[in-house]
């Protein structure tokens, strides 16, 4: 099958190296999630986040044109993480006591996501 750059696909983790992970697509076409595309926090330690043999849902973001090896993006299929938080308007805790008015305000919160 021929790939090309912006496709989703899924695929089978291979091998786990210390700046990245290698990808089995299909029977003809592999390729490598680089440490920087795995996730977007801060990745230490890849197999912390991968395990071998394990299935994966990713984003081709290049295809090399000598080899047919793809640049594979894990980060790229997963929502970013800051669009599952919602700001609360913290000027409305006083900052003077604390963990009080956090502890007031807890119930206010959980009566709020659960509304939705």
């Amino acid at each position: 099958m021929v790939y090309s750059a912006g496709q989703v696909v899924q695929g089978t983790i291979t091998g786990i190296m210390p700046y990245g992970a290698f990808v089995k697509i299909d029977n003809y076409t592999d390729g490598l999630i680089h440490i920087s595309e795995i996730s977007d926090s801060y990745v230490n330690n890849v197999s912390l986040f991968l395990k071998q043999g394990e299935k994966v849902i990713v984003k081709i973001i290049d295809v090399d044109k000598t080899n047919g090896q793809l640049k594979l993006s894990l980060k790229a299929v997963q929502p970013p993480r800051r669009s599952h938080l919602r700001y609360k308007n913290l000027n409305s805790i006083n900052k003077y006591n604390g963990f009080r008015s956090l502890k007031e305000k807890l119930p206010e919160w959980i009566r709020e996501e659960s509304d939705k």
